[in-house]
């Protein structure tokens, strides 16, 4: 891939759209993009006020000529000229990401936002829609489907390795919003987030659910179906949703549970999917991302690690450290980046489109589609069909 980009004769231009200097995801973007060497961070607009925006491009080496004061003028102005950016980056608030793809996609500029991609599944299919007619690249970071282990575990899934699925165990649960957090003043910066408007149409499935879901459909290789689900909120008084719980059905009759669940005292950031087949299993955390367990049934449970000899070259190439070294999302995220600088760049040389994994905004559409059927469920108290 190194003569790819030698061939090229760049890297990519990234545009930022949010996360600014007090956001913790701003830098998770900016270091992901160019972590290998494919992408230059070298404009954005990093907050909706537009001095402040202005004032933050220095913190991260963007020049205060290609620090912008709102999304219409960085691409406006980018388009004029001659280094102009490739891409942009979205991680501003939820009710935002689609006009704003929207707008680069108009722009013919590829994108990489955020979850979820929009508000609803119609704005959803709105963007792949734009996307496949504009030859554009859409991907979503669901960094959980770009860690090493993940991808192995899809590859062992899919290629058959436990044999016929049977069963799909999916979790992600946090605790930041045990308590009534939203009332007091830390949460100024984040008061978006309970607000049900700006958050989307489950704020825990905004916030996690949707990773949840699109791993549970990547390492299977499949969509879901129908739901009968369970929305609600179990803090009182507060306006937006903190638990779904489902039973799921994915494509082949597999039958499965999700739960995401943001109001669990003294958790953290756990996220954790088993998949059960004729023959074994796999069982993949993320409070141990470096290693997958395989168990066949009758044989010793095996722990396979990133970084073990012998694993596919795919595999390989998704980590940067010896097994023991421990990497996390930042590394995931750079894979997105990195895979889609790739492919952008092989589709302009004239090159054979790579086969790459990384989520795209069809992934988004059946997200989004997945959301409004576990809602329907709750509402008719019955199992819903997941739109395709």
């Amino acid at each position: 891939m190194n003569d790819l980009r030698a061939r090229f004769g760049r890297r990519l231009r990234l545009g930022m759209i949010g996360g600014g200097p007090d956001s913790w995801i701003g830098r998770m973007h900016q270091g992901a993009a160019q972590l290998d060497g494919w992408w230059d961070v070298v404009a954005g607009v990093f907050s909706s006020d537009p001095a402040r925006s202005r004032a933050a491009g220095p913190a991260f080496g963007v020049g205060a000529e290609r620090s912008y004061g709102d999304v219409a003028d960085m691409i406006a102005r980018e388009r004029e000229r001659p280094d102009g950016i490739d891409g942009v980056a979205i991680m501003t608030p939820n009710d935002t990401h689609y006009p704003f793809a929207v707008a680069a996609l108009d722009a013919g500029l590829d994108v990489i936002a955020d979850k979820p991609v929009s508000y609803d599944a119609a704005q959803a299919r709105d963007l792949a829609a734009r996307a496949r007619s504009g030859g554009r690249l859409f991907a979503v970071t669901h960094g959980y489907a770009a860690y090493p282990m993940t991808r192995l575990a899809s590859r062992l899934v899919c290629g058959g390795e436990i044999g016929a699925l049977r069963l799909v165990q999916v979790e992600y649960i946090q605790g930041g919003l045990a308590a009534k957090i939203e009332d007091g003043p830390q949460t100024t910066r984040i008061r978006w987030l309970f607000d049900p408007e700006r958050s989307g149409l489950a704020q825990v499935m905004s916030a996690i659910g949707c990773h949840a879901q699109h791993l549970a459909c990547f390492v299977t290789g499949r969509n879901v179906t129908r739901v009968a689900a369970e929305v609600g909120t179990v803090v009182p008084g507060r306006r937006v949703t903190d638990h779904v719980s489902a039973l799921v059905e994915f494509e082949g009759a597999c039958t499965g549970t999700f739960t995401a669940f943001q109001a669990a005292a003294g958790a953290e950031n756990d996220i954790r999917l088993r998949v059960y087949g004729e023959r074994g299993m796999v069982d993949w955390s993320h409070r141990e991302c470096s290693y997958l367990r395989l168990s066949m049934h009758g044989e010793p449970a095996r722990v396979i690690g990133r970084g073990d000899p012998g694993l596919p070259a795919e595999i390989i190439r998704a980590g940067r450290s010896p097994r023991g070294h421990p990497e996390g999302l930042l590394h995931a995220f750079a894979n997105i980046y990195a895979e889609v600088a790739q492919e952008r760049m092989a589709i302009a040389l004239g090159d054979e489109r790579p086969a790459f994994v990384y989520p795209r905004i069809e992934d988004g559409v059946h997200t989004m589609a997945f959301i409004e059927a576990c809602l329907a469920s709750h509402a008719a108290g019955r199992w819903v069909d997941v739109e395709k």
